[in-house]
């Protein structure tokens, strides 16, 4: 249990921190996948009680992740309270509601719009779809930027994810129109998380979307148990895509970008 006087503290060790957010592994999920050898480097975590706070290095800006059910918000607020000094001067943060707050006296803090945490709660749901796409590898890493620069300039792609082979497009000839790609993906601890989602202006409007999307979310339910998503809460759009192959929506989170006072 949280209490006043418990110090806060980096965290090494992996078997404690998938303890503690393997309570609440569809919330977590993020932070579950970065506690993976391919992730793991690229990775500080704090901890005070229960509550734990990850940053993650691996882009740029550096990235903190804070989540906490409304009952463990305030522990979460003060955690992230003494943490701020230690933060990067300028960050992105993906926070639980009402968090932001405790860092305001640090930060400036500029919204990047409420989001959903969506989850493949009706996989059933997949088999209606015909699903559509071939796993992409290194060779295909210039058409791939090619067809976010056309469709998603403001994507989170990093290119080493490539790696984790799981990325899957559709080709019209030599062209790739559409992709679906994670975030996250670990075997070990079961989580994935679906990113990186574009089809090319030409190509929309034809299904592609969702037919890549339903073949990787099959593709990753064989290795993993928790196959979620992060979705901005006003693209009516891709929610209803991602409805339509069995995602549900089961928490709202923030994201925001910050720059130290």
């Amino acid at each position: 249990m949280d209490g006043p006087l418990m110090p806060v503290r980096a965290e090494h060790d992996r078997a404690v921190l998938a303890r503690l957010l393997g309570r609440d592994p569809v919330l977590h999920a993020y932070q579950l996948g970065d506690l993976d050898d391919f992730f793991w480097p690229y990775t500080s975590w704090f901890r005070r009680g229960d509550q734990v706070v990850l940053l993650y290095h691996g882009v740029a800006p550096p990235t903190l992740l804070a989540f906490a059910a409304p009952a463990q918000r305030d522990g979460m607020a003060a955690l992230l309270a003494e943490v701020a000094p230690l933060l990067p001067a300028r960050l992105y943060a993906h926070l639980s509601p009402g968090l932001a707050e405790a860092l305001e006296g640090s930060f400036r803090c500029e919204s990047g719009g409420r989001h959903h945490r969506m989850a493949l709660t009706d996989p059933a749901r997949l088999a209606a779809v015909t699903p559509a796409g071939a796993v992409l590898g290194a060779a295909d890493l210039p058409r791939l930027r090619e067809l976010y620069e056309r469709a998603y300039p403001g994507n989170w792609f990093d290119a080493r994810m490539l790696d984790t082979g799981q990325y899957l497009g559709v080709r019209d000839g030599g062209e790739l129109v559409a992709v679906a790609g994670v975030h996250v993906f670990s075997s070990a601890y079961r989580v994935a998380a679906l990113g990186n989602v574009a089809t090319h202006p030409r190509w929309r409007g034809r299904g592609l979307g969702t037919a890549v999307v339903a073949a990787l979310s099959a593709r990753l339910r064989v290795s993993v148990t928790h196959v979620t998503l992060n979705v901005k809460a006003d693209n009516a759009a891709a929610v209803r895509l991602y409805e339509r192959v069995g995602f549900t929506r089961v928490a709202d989170y923030d994201e925001w970008t910050l720059t130290a006072r």
